[in-house]
């Protein structure tokens, strides 16, 4: 009975205890038919300065607004696990402290908005894991940490409007697409919403990117204000984000020397990447998996540029794969991969074993050691490749135990044919060597910008002998390529070549041995030079050929000028109204025709009379008597 009566006790002061609200505040209990519900509490007391701390423990939604709250304190809401909902909204809180958050797991939603808070601390947002909606608008920030970017993973809601912001850390919309390598969807179901207006933005490159995002139709990142504009530098104040074009802002590009690389075992490889852009893009490398590659060199040769060389020595199949070189700078990120292949095994030589005579058959990889009056022949089983799997055959059986004469007769006999193997041995690698001196006459003909053609004799060789063609560009080992041809064709197409590159090709016969096969080197023709001697030809074509052409008029002008000049004076003689040569008057005599008046005169007496007459007047012809003259003064 008295255990019943304390657990009634108790269970009257939890009620009393969830149900208590404080003096400044209101608490309402939203219930469901079924006697669940939520319980929300708001305190907007004027006179409050301090954070209630005896708020029911099961209140999911609480409302602090328009207090003298002046702080947030550590571990404030510690034991409201079930708080879902904080609003602390157009109070005078100018600090908040780290653990302000702390055991707030489920919280969804934070508003801050309305206070003079110019630091936020955003390492407290791990303490909200749930968290999707922050509201820090109308406040002090003057900025945002480079910190804060992986708590803002989650976020959906971020209203960072009407505040002193100038500038945002270059990563930060890293963690939204299309920056963060996540395709756009229009059919995305999740967008994130940015309230970003009202601050004086200092537009460089930092920004760019979400001055890219400012003018992109369709993107998961949607902006609460449009037409954001730049406050600083001068020369964009007032310029609307979208029509906001920066200076020395350019996105990086990354090239490498080759995608694609075959490289022997155990040899040493170097690969490069150039990457340029504005500001000057920082390079680093990683693998496949991820992990960074630290063996790497890097060098700026001029603003703008950068290249970096990455070395692998002594390479194993276990450093083949995909390598990325990555350039990023303020403006965004770029990345170019090298695939590593490594060719070949391990080969490796084991001592030889030296067992005594009378054993029984030997395994691979051994040497029979004869008595020691013959010991002076020693015999030498070949050796194989580790994990290599070798079964006696006809042509090599393990010996069988000897004694006596007989097993020294049996070991000379042996000896002898395996000195006799080395020599056939010895015979077929000389003829081999021999087949690779054979090739002679090395030419290179008909280069082009991409191709050029090899030719050759085959001098001893067999017309039908194989010959691999191996070329690559001069100096560089790692990119070599091969092609199968036959001896007897004196001839191979080297197609898929680089414009102006010096570039080295040999012949490999089979089985020659390596330095001393026939090469050449040779360059391709530059095509850039091509194409650039092909448009000055068009362009003098295009304006000397005019000035030939009026050339040719002007000159054929003249000659039909000159031609026709007989022609003009007897056009114009015909034209004139009166002649000189006619400008004269008869004697006045008794005739018949008294109408025909004057006389024809030569051209020269004509010409005379005109210049040579005293005066007008006396020019004129007189009546005085039919013998009368007229008079002149010359």
């Amino acid at each position: 009975m008295h255990r019943l009566l304390c657990l009634h006790v108790f269970l009257c002061c939890l009620s009393m205890a969830l149900s208590f609200c404080p003096s400044q505040c209101t608490c309402v209990f939203h219930g469901r038919v079924d006697g669940t519900g939520t319980r929300s509490v708001l305190c907007n007391d004027p006179d409050m300065s301090d954070i209630p701390v005896n708020v029911p423990v099961d209140t999911v939604k609480l409302r602090v607004e328009k207090t003298a709250v002046r702080r947030i304190p550590t571990e404030a809401f510690y034991y409201l696990v079930e708080l879902r909902y904080l609003w602390i909204t157009y109070n005078s809180i100018t600090s908040v402290d780290t653990g302000s958050f702390y055991n707030l797991k489920v919280l969804h939603e934070l508003r801050l908005d309305g206070n003079m808070i110019s630091i936020f601390p955003w390492e407290s947002l791990k303490e909200m894991p749930r968290l999707k909606t922050l509201d820090l608008h109308n406040n002090r920030l003057t900025s945002v940490a480079p910190e804060a970017i992986p708590y803002l993973v989650n976020i959906t809601y971020l209203d960072l409007s009407s505040n002193k912001l100038t500038t945002l850390p270059s990563d930060l919309m890293d963690i939204w697409p299309p920056f963060n390598g996540v395709p756009i969807s229009s059919n995305a179901s999740q967008k994130v919403v940015l309230g970003l207006q009202d601050n004086p933005w200092f537009c460089d490159c930092k920004i760019s990117k979400l001055i890219e995002i400012s003018k992109m139709a369709d993107t998961p990142v949607i902006l609460m204000d449009l037409f954001l504009t730049c406050a600083t530098p001068d020369n964009l104040a007032g310029v609307l984000f979208q029509r906001a074009e920066l200076e020395n802002c350019v996105k990086p590009s990354v090239m490498t020397s080759a995608t694609k690389i075959t490289s022997p075992l155990g040899s040493n490889v170097l690969l490069r990447c150039d990457a340029s852009g504005s500001p000057t893009p920082a390079l680093y490398w990683i693998k496949s998996d991820g992990s960074p590659v630290n063996n790497t060199v890097q060098e700026s040769p001029g603003e703008g540029i950068n290249w970096s060389i990455m070395s692998l020595h002594g390479i194993e199949h276990k450093d083949a794969g995909n390598y990325s070189c990555k350039a990023k700078n303020v403006a965004g990120a770029a990345k170019a991969t090298i695939s590593l292949t490594v060719a070949g095994a391990m080969s490796t030589t084991a001592p030889p074993v030296r067992p005594s005579v009378g054993t029984g058959p030997t395994s691979q990889g051994t040497a029979i050691t004869p008595p020691t009056d013959i010991s002076k022949s020693p015999l030498t089983a070949p050796t194989a490749l580790p994990g290599s799997l070798t079964t006696p055959s006809a042509a090599q059986k393990p010996p069988k135990p000897i004694s006596g004469n007989s097993s020294q007769k049996g070991l000379l006999k042996e000896v002898k044919t395996q000195q006799g193997g080395k020599k056939l041995a010895a015979d077929e690698k000389s003829k081999k060597t021999d087949s690779s001196r054979g090739l002679k006459d090395l030419e290179i003909v008909e280069q082009t910008a991409d191709s050029a053609v090899l030719l050759w004799t085959a001098g001893g060789l067999l017309n039908d002998a194989p010959l691999t063609v191996v070329y690559s560009p001069y100096g560089e080992d790692d990119s070599k390529r091969t092609m199968e041809t036959k001896a007897g064709s004196g001839k191979v197409l080297l197609d898929g070549l680089s414009p102006g590159m010096r570039y080295s090709v040999c012949l490999v016969a089979k089985g020659s041995t390596t330095g001393k096969d026939p090469c050449i080197d040779f360059y391709t023709e530059d095509g850039g030079q091509n194409i650039l001697f092909f448009i000055v030809s068009s362009i003098a074509c295009v304006l000397v050929l005019p000035l030939i052409a009026l050339l040719i008029y002007k000159i054929l002008a003249l000659y039909c000028k000159g031609s026709s000049t007989s022609l003009d004076t007897n056009e114009l003689e015909k034209e004139s109204y009166v002649k000189f040569e006619t400008i004269s008057m008869k004697q006045r005599t008794l005739n018949s025709h008294p109408t025909e008046l004057w006389a024809r005169r030569p051209t020269n007496e004509s010409e005379r009379l005109l210049l040579c007459s005293r005066s007008s007047i006396d020019s004129q012809m007189t009546y005085k008597s039919d013998s009368s003259r007229s008079e002149y003064l010359c």
